[in-house]
């Protein structure tokens, strides 16, 4: 606004547009004064209008003009000047309300998605009551459903309005944007494609075609898509959305040269920023860039049972592990969310905070189609499996996690360890701990394979991890370990449910420990020996 103009010189519809622009410039406090400053300033208007066309002469023309017109004289034939006045007033309101439609109803929308963005319900409701059938008031209440993360409410909207304006080629766009929120991609595609065939320069179109790829594929097709652009001589460094997806597709990488600076006005870039951190071990930058996030859509809301949940078993805090397990249950007990992949995922992470395990794999069996190269789901309902005894189907999950790092991390071994011990092959959880660098880990490894392989049968095995235990410490629970063990192979040989060669290891393990009752077994089990002919 020129502030040279004398402020009754200014037009009231200026003050609307400058609303506008203040909404676009995420100025909403700004953008609602603006309006009010507008409303104010048509009411100026009108009043010096009804004040100009009241005087006494034009009351005089106005009531000479009516009672000409036996239909407007009242019963007296006279009207008076208050009479003429209202009169006058009815219909200056009346020109006005005609005159001023198109601008009410911009006024309307305008506060609709004002009252939105700052989280006023009442006033949202009372906009939303406003709204017509027109196609600019349906467009905008589309647009709402669609930041209210409604998308199928937002998806019949633009649909209807498809049907009746099939020549709009870009509602084929916000339908597909639609299809791509509700993980319909390859619909998302077929819908785009008519836009496309259009308009194939489009960067929105050609960007949204990238994240279907994306979802349906890898990154490298994303970006191939993207690379259409470039070759068509786009510059695209210069489009904030799509320099923020390219950071995506190549799986974060470069992120911290881009995503901080388009955080104010993406909010995808803030949430993809945190997945960032998360990835990368940098748990507390992650928890201090989302702490203050008042969630409303269901990524945030996620986002923060994740991280809230990662902090609370890093530093063993009940306070987030319970808030985290309160907003996973949120997104999932939601009505939008409950039939969602991301929605039974929440439920399973629910459950899974609350230890609930058999409840956990329901969910996670529900969507494991879908989750099949999903290393984190692999992961997870790989342990919820063993934690409720079905160690075959756990281990099937644990082999198909291909990240070298999640493969060497001790949580992951030891329950593929447990695993294959349970499913019966102590051989490759002995293996498991061939492959460890000594360590602490390592020796809790030994001490889950001694015992797990104890409870189970597998003495031999047991046996060696306690005789490695007893070697690293003295401890004479790892030597009654190793006895014990020692003797079970013995029991099994005796009873031919074992080689009779295991007794040349097992006679080699019990002399390496310095105890008067080895002396007593070498001999109990040498005599058995010479007995039946085996030779040690």
């Amino acid at each position: 606004i020129d502030t040279s103009f004398n402020d009754n010189e200014i037009p009231s519809q200026v003050h609307l547009y400058a609303a506008c622009c203040q909404y676009y410039m995420q100025m909403y406090k700004e953008a609602e004064e603006a309006v009010g400053i507008y409303d104010k300033k048509t009411k100026e208007l009108l009043e010096r209008k009804i004040k100009a066309q009241t005087t006494s002469d034009q009351l005089t023309i106005k009531r000479r003009a009516l009672q000409q017109s036996d239909k407007a004289a009242p019963m007296g034939g006279f009207m008076t000047d208050d009479e003429v006045r209202a009169r006058i007033e009815k219909e200056i309101r009346a020109e006005e309300v005609t005159k001023r439609a198109p601008e009410n109803s911009l006024r309307n929308r305008l506060l609709f998605h004002i009252a939105h963005k700052r989280d006023n319900q009442d006033e949202l409701m009372v906009r939303h009551q406003e709204l017509t059938d027109m196609n600019e008031d349906q467009l905008s209440l589309a647009a709402i459903h669609y930041m209210r993360s409604h998308f199928q409410e937002a998806t019949d909207i633009y649909k209807r309005l498809l049907l009746e304006n099939r020549d709009d080629l870009a509602l084929n766009v916000y339908v597909a944007m639609c299809y791509y929120k509700l993980d319909y991609y390859d619909v998302s595609l077929e819908i785009l494609a008519v836009y496309l065939q259009a308009h194939p320069d489009s960067a929105v179109a050609v960007n949204l075609k990238a994240c279907n790829h994306f979802r349906l594929y890898n990154g490298k097709a994303a970006e191939a898509e993207l690379k259409l652009l470039s070759d068509q001589g786009r510059a695209l460094h210069t489009n904030h959305l799509i320099r923020h997806n390219r950071i995506v597709f190549a799986n974060g990488e470069g992120a911290l040269q881009v995503l901080p600076a388009l955080s104010d006005f993406i909010p995808e870039a803030r949430l993809n920023l945190v997945i960032y951190y998360l990835r990368n071990d940098a748990v507390q930058e992650a928890y201090e860039l989302i702490k203050d996030l008042e969630p409303s859509t269901p990524q945030e809301y996620i986002l923060k049972g994740v991280v809230n949940a990662t902090v609370g078993q890093a530093l063993g805090s009940r306070d987030h592990v319970k808030m985290a397990q309160q907003f996973f249950q949120l997104v999932g007990s939601s009505a939008s969310e409950c039939d969602t992949i991301p929605g039974r995922q929440c439920m399973a992470s629910c459950f899974f905070l609350l230890k609930q395990f058999e409840d956990v794999n329901i969910y996670l069996n529900s969507v494991k189609a879908y989750m099949y190269n999903d290393d984190d789901f692999n992961w997870n309902y790989g342990i919820s499996l063993a934690q409720t005894g079905n160690y075959k189907a756990a281990e099937e999950a644990f082999l198909l996690v291909q990240n070298e790092t999640y493969k060497n991390d001790y949580c992951y071994i030891s329950w593929l360890a447990r695993c294959h011990i349970m499913n019966g092959q102590p051989k490759l959880a002995w293996e498991l701990y061939l492959k460890m660098d000594t360590s602490n880990e390592s020796f809790n490894l030994l001490q889950l394979i001694a015992n797990d392989c104890y409870r189970m049968g597998f003495f031999l095995i047991s046996a060696k991890a306690f005789d490695v235990l007893e070697r690293l410490d003295p401890d004479p629970e790892f030597w009654e370990g190793k006895r014990g063990a020692c003797v079970g192979v013995f029991q099994q040989v005796i009873a031919g449910k074992a080689p009779k060669d295991d007794l040349r290891d097992v006679l080699t393990l019990v002399r390496s420990t310095s105890n008067p009752q080895v002396e007593y077994m070498v001999r109990i089990i040498s005599k058995w020996a010479s007995s039946n002919g085996v030779k040690l």
